[in-house]
């Protein structure tokens, strides 16, 4: 017997107190262990319309409800006793006519009012709204996961009951109603599944619904019933998360689309299919390091195996580590360390140019491209500066930097840029990798060394490395060209487009001050439109 949890069921488990969780999850745990076992006390729903579903005692007013057939078992909500046995009656389990998704619909129930006649005076009629559906066909609509009985209610809809009716309807139509009605158009998913195919397997069910193997497994998922991205994933996320790339491979989206959760899933997913690799899961930061480190441990806390052959590392930390491991201490050279070099040759040499602007040049330029002549300095494309410089003004600033360079190497410092492009150097003439694959997250804060770094560490292997940000939250990195680096990720970059951190309302204002579309230096461009939220909030 196939023993499923439904994400309505970890949404009300956590709206229940810490005793009454542990009440259930024992009861939970049972069902899992035996589900037949004639202790468990069983109650057939006789008011519910999905004759299928049944309660199960958990304590003296707490009840599971529970969809059970020969084959399947599947926890779909708990709550105290009437709640329960209310929200039963108003479901149903079913298989969706067009798109064979398996759903838990809601059943419409519709109730006609008779007005009470009025002799008041008479009010100037309020204006019609434009029906936002009323012109798709049923066979549109139907392609979407709009349930059949809900098609006339869609009909209905307008602008200000469209967020109240999305609500009521499966995710993915009412993700699609709401792209549709902002202006954008829906993309269907229509996996090949041979005719008479488990409707638990379609993507848009496994969003929703999730077989647990084991009582490890279904206790990680009860663990955390906030956490749903540890069991449920988007069909967007899950192809990303499983698909397998010729080459680097980028996935971006505005703040709040799940980037995130397709990178901690995929380091995830490569370590699980490749039994004897190593997987860097890495970020700009230690305090992000640190989350990830929290969040992996969420995913696979009872796959000690699995977890030790994923690392999580800030980019510098690992920088610093695998360049102790092979040349010994790189001696870092501090900020003010290179602040008080820049200044004492610019004093030496009478530069008159600010403090701010030197070091920009130095960070930007010289150090992160890691130009050691005068040749390079002069050719190099200065995107991003806004200073333009003649070549006799760039001679006299080169003979500053170079002085730089010489004064922090008779020190022995090193630069963090400098330490990146010399494990690049090593990871190219290195027959095994550091790491078999990396992940990235937010990486559009990525420095042209740590990005050099990567592409030698990738070496150009399937499925080595992908990446996942957002080119509008770039904060301390100027624009490059990641192509010049070895990093071309034309053909494999894809936007998410559901927002879960944002609600409808908010986001609606936030597209009003973004543009549509960012374009990266190389041409790969991340439209933003077509976003929806999942879910609605106060007007801002």
């Amino acid at each position: 017997m196939n023993f499923r949890i439904a994400d309505t069921f970890t949404d009300s488990l956590a709206r229940l107190t810490g005793e009454e969780q542990k009440l259930v999850k024992t009861t939970a745990f049972d069902l899992q262990m035996n589900p037949v076992n004639p202790g468990m006390s069983f109650h057939k729903l006789d008011r519910a319309k999905d004759k299928n579903f049944w309660s199960v005692r958990a304590g003296r007013d707490i009840r599971l409800i529970v969809h059970k057939t020969h084959a399947d078992l599947l926890l779909c909500y708990v709550d105290h006793h009437d709640k329960a046995y209310a929200w039963a009656e108003r479901r149903k389990l079913e298989t969706h006519p067009r798109t064979g998704a398996a759903q838990l619909v809601e059943i419409r129930e519709r109730v006609v009012e008779i007005p009470a006649p009025r002799y008041a005076e008479r009010e100037r009629p309020a204006a019609i709204k434009r029906l936002l559906f009323a012109q798709t066909p049923d066979e549109t609509l139907l392609s979407y996961g709009v349930p059949s009985e809900w098609l006339a209610d869609v009909r209905l809809a307008d602008e200000d009951s469209l967020l109240e009716l999305a609500t009521h309807l499966p995710s993915e139509a009412a993700e699609a109603l709401l792209e549709l009605a902002t202006g954008g158009q829906p993309q269907i998913v229509r996996p090949k599944m041979p005719a008479g195919a488990d409707p638990f397997e379609h993507p848009d069910a496994q969003r929703r619904f999730r077989v647990m193997t084991d009582v490890d497994e279904l206790e990680r998922a009860l663990a955390y019933p906030w956490d749903k991205w540890t069991i449920f994933l988007h069909p967007a996320q899950r192809e990303w998360v499983e698909r397998d790339y010729g080459g680097p491979a980028r996935v971006s989206g505005s703040a709040g689309t799940g980037k995130t959760i397709v990178a901690l899933h995929r380091a995830v997913y490569l370590a699980r299919k490749n039994h004897e690799s190593r997987v860097l899961l890495t970020t700009f930061s230690d305090t992000l390091a640190n989350a990830l480190r929290t969040r992996l441990r969420r995913l696979v806390g009872n796959e000690p195996r699995l977890a030790e052959r994923i690392e999580v590392h800030a980019m510098d930390a690992i920088g610093e580590r695998l360049y102790e491991r092979r040349f010994g201490d790189p001696n870092i050279a501090s900020s003010q360390a290179i602040q008080d070099a820049i200044e004492k040759e610019a004093k030496a040499a009478g530069e008159k140019a600010g403090r701010g602007f030197l070091l920009s040049e130095w960070d930007e330029l010289v150090d992160a491209w890691q130009l050691d002549t005068w040749e390079a300095y002069r050719d190099v494309k200065r995107l991003g500066r806004k200073t333009r410089l003649p070549e006799k003004r760039r001679a006299a600033l080169w003979a500053i930097f170079e002085s730089v360079r010489v004064r922090l190497k008779a020190r022995h410092l090193v630069t963090r840029a400098e330490m990146f492009c010399r494990l690049a150097a090593d990871a190219t003439e290195r027959k095994r990798p550091a790491f078999d694959f990396a992940v990235v997250d937010e990486s559009q804060d990525l420095s042209v060394a740590q990005l050099r770094f990567l592409a030698a560490l990738g070496g150009g292997r399937p499925n080595a490395l992908l990446f996942a940000g957002d080119l509008g939250q770039r904060i301390f990195q100027q624009p490059f060209s990641w192509k010049s680096l070895g990093v071309d990720v034309r053909g494999r970059s894809r936007t998410l487009h559901v927002n879960y951190r944002t609600s409808h309302q908010i986001r609606m204002q936030a597209d009003r001050l973004l543009g549509a579309e960012v374009a990266d230096v190389d041409g790969n461009k991340e439209s933003r439109r077509g976003t929806v939220s999942v879910f609605n909030g106060p007007t801002p």
